[in-house]
């Protein structure tokens, strides 16, 4: 069975590594807000080229923490696609703020721009960017929009370790950029993890302080925050996979290139190219087709495994089908979740395992 990720079949050095790390955290005696996480955050700062970043508990609390820590609550509004994880909204619920749902792009699923200018009203404070799948786009034109409405651009990074455009990457082009280490990310811990990165050190400070339940110095609580901490285990198992990162990331691509090059179904639609090769680092590559749950028991049947992200939006949701959206509809992410598939791209796949999927993509015959 191809798999959509195999961890068991990660280079045993990895393994040996990560070993050493958490040894190294149990022989420090220091397990929270200790040094392996502060080595990490200006790892990752770097990597991002800003100047601070946050370890938090998850992707969720990093948008939050964003989010509140820009002001941005109670009374406003906050556009956002309903083509993400659910995590994505519940972060601006739990800061307080509106969610308002414009549609997407077909050829990209990414945000929509028009979309996004019919959401706005005087009460919008914020968008929330979501790199999804792993690419970033049109991203001059996104802080362009975002400063002429004179409202905060937050990227969600989940799925975006290491993408770039125009030498910037994910996270540097707004107030703050969102990461989420879940294991299956192309970064990913064994558990929950997150950051929030940014330019600004008032936020950064700011962030420092909600996630710690709004502590200044200890004992000292300027206001409500939460308990939202990335653990000195996983920092360290974080810093030693990073070792590994652009080597897997540059693998991805070469298994999208060929996904890219080899798969010619007439049924079988892929998404737009990106704009550049460092735009995209492929968390996901996902096809679309109208016989979608055909072709996923088809490619199952050959063993493959598929999955969706996400077959049912935002606006679906049962606590969300009141929510605020675009006036003339979310139509294009309505199709797109009903025929977007998933197929397996990760760094363990061998070329055989990649020829086999567009192999049976190929072969698959419309029900």
């Amino acid at each position: 069975m191809i798999l959509m990720n195999d961890f068991k079949i990660e280079p045993p050095a990895i393994r040996e590594a990560m070993q050493a790390a958490v040894a190294r955290v149990f022989e420090s005696g220091w397990y929270v807000l200790g040094g392996e996480l502060k080595a990490f955050e200006r790892e990752w700062a770097s990597i991002c080229s800003v100047d601070h970043a946050v370890g938090v508990g998850n992707g969720m609390d990093a948008i939050e923490i964003a989010l509140r820590g820009l002001d941005v609550g109670p009374g406003d509004e906050v556009i956002t696609t309903p083509m993400t994880a659910f995590a994505t909204v519940l972060a601006i619920l739990r800061a307080g703020a509106t969610p308002v749902l414009a549609d997407i792009d077909p050829n990209t699923a990414l945000l929509s721009m028009a979309s996004a200018e019919r959401c706005f009203t005087s009460k919008t404070r914020a968008a929330v960017l979501v790199h999804l799948y792993g690419q970033v786009h049109n991203m001059p034109g996104w802080v362009d929009w975002c400063r002429q409405h004179d409202i905060a651009l937050i990227e969600d990074c989940a799925q975006a370790h290491l993408a770039s455009q125009n030498g910037t990457v994910a996270g540097a082009f707004g107030a703050a950029g969102a990461y989420s280490f879940y294991p299956t990310k192309n970064l990913g811990a064994v558990g929950d993890g997150g950051m929030l990165v940014t330019r600004d050190e008032t936020l950064a400070r700011r962030a420092g302080t909600l996630r710690n339940y709004g502590q200044s110095v200890r004992y000292h609580h300027p206001e409500l925050g939460l308990n939202s901490r990335l653990d000195e285990i996983q920092a360290a198992i974080l810093s030693t996979r990073l070792q590994w990162l652009e080597e897997f990331t540059q693998r991805r691509r070469e298994i999208a290139a060929a996904y890219r090059a080899g798969i010619v179904h007439p049924d079988v639609r892929l998404l737009a190219a990106p704009e550049a090769e460092s735009a995209h680092v492929y968390h996901l590559f996902v096809v679309c087709c109208e016989a979608r749950d055909a072709l996923q028991g088809h490619l199952q049947a050959h063993d493959i495994q598929t999955l969706i992200h996400y077959p049912i939006p935002i606006h679906q949701q049962p606590p969300c089908l009141e929510m605020r959206r675009d006036p003339q509809g979310l139509g294009q992410s309505e199709h797109h979740a009903a025929c977007c598939l998933s197929l397996p791209c990760h760094p363990q796949m061998s070329d055989a395992d990649t020829a086999a999927v567009i192999a049976a993509v190929n072969a698959f015959k419309l029900p």
